[in-house]
């Protein structure tokens, strides 16, 4: 999974920005001035920081190893994904989804 692909997938989601208020590699999305996801532009593979239900972060962090506490987050309410192909794309969809509707909400 490339930064590209995933990028465009975040910006689909209505009203989504891109900002870089932690400098140029570090890309922060998002809705309403609230932030749903980061990615590091820089890395490989790609760490994307999305913002979860407690109770489904829990979840997602024994299920895969690739599962995280956000790095530099509330570890309650942030995982960060390393998205080496453990998780297929369709799940990273929906939690990327579910992040914005948290935000959004």
């Amino acid at each position: 999974m490339d930064h590209k692909t995933v990028e465009d997938y975040i910006l689909s989601m209505p009203n989504a920005v891109r900002e870089y208020p932690f400098g140029e590699s570090v890309a922060v999305y998002k809705v309403n001035d609230k932030m749903f996801a980061l990615m590091d532009e820089k890395k490989s593979p790609v760490n994307l920081s999305l913002k979860c239900d407690p109770l489904l972060a829990t979840t997602l962090r024994e299920r895969y190893e690739s599962v995280l506490p956000g790095y530099h987050l509330n570890k309650k309410h942030w995982n960060t994904l390393i998205l080496s192909g453990q998780l297929p794309w369709g799940e990273v969809q929906d939690l990327i989804r579910h992040s914005y509707q948290l935000v959004a909400a």
